[in-house]
């Protein structure tokens, strides 16, 4: 961008960025971030109706007493109205046990077991059979052959035997 800035002095900002083959738009946006000074985010003030530590403590104390705690702060401001009293508005109740860490899924979480890929076991010849069918083109088009292989599986020499039926003509599958 510093090409651009040197040769933009003779021939100007358009005619640099188009013989350069940077985009205008990019060069402005560099230059508009190298020259204006980074502002620091001043904190927010609070509000003047926020409430104060006392209340907030108080409020949270009701949250935790024995009766409200399986209890929603809808459920929690609905009863408190019914017996007369007014703490603060449920989105405060909310705002109050988020800032504690105190809200989760309310909801029973199935945790699901690792899944355990299955393992066969064979300590003697023909302990173990093994299957597969297979479907293969033919030599028209719509035509398929089925390949059907069983196979013995020896536990030292992986697969011992090997037979193959035509589905056609047997009733063996």
């Amino acid at each position: 961008m510093s090409a651009v800035s040197e040769l933009a002095i003779d021939v100007g900002t358009s005619a640099a960025c188009q013989v350069l083959w940077v985009p205008r738009a990019s060069y402005y946006w560099e230059r508009r971030k190298t020259s204006a000074p980074a502002v620091a985010a001043s904190p927010r003030p609070s509000p003047a109706r926020a409430l104060d530590r006392a209340e907030r403590e108080t409020v949270l104390a009701r949250l935790h007493e024995e009766r409200f705690q399986d209890r929603s702060p809808a459920a929690v401001y609905a009863t408190l109205l019914d017996e007369g009293e007014y703490l603060c508005s449920i989105s405060s109740m909310h705002r109050l046990l988020k800032q504690h860490g105190e809200t989760r899924e309310r909801r029973d979480q199935l945790t699901h077991p690792p899944y355990k890929k299955p393992e066969l076991l064979a300590t003697a010849p023909n302990q173990l059979w093994s299957w597969d069918i297979t479907k293969l083109l033919g030599p028209a088009k719509w035509t398929y052959f089925y390949l059907h292989a069983e196979g013995a599986i020896m536990p030292s020499e992986g697969v011992l035997a090997l037979r193959h039926a035509d589905l056609r003509n047997s009733c063996s599958a």
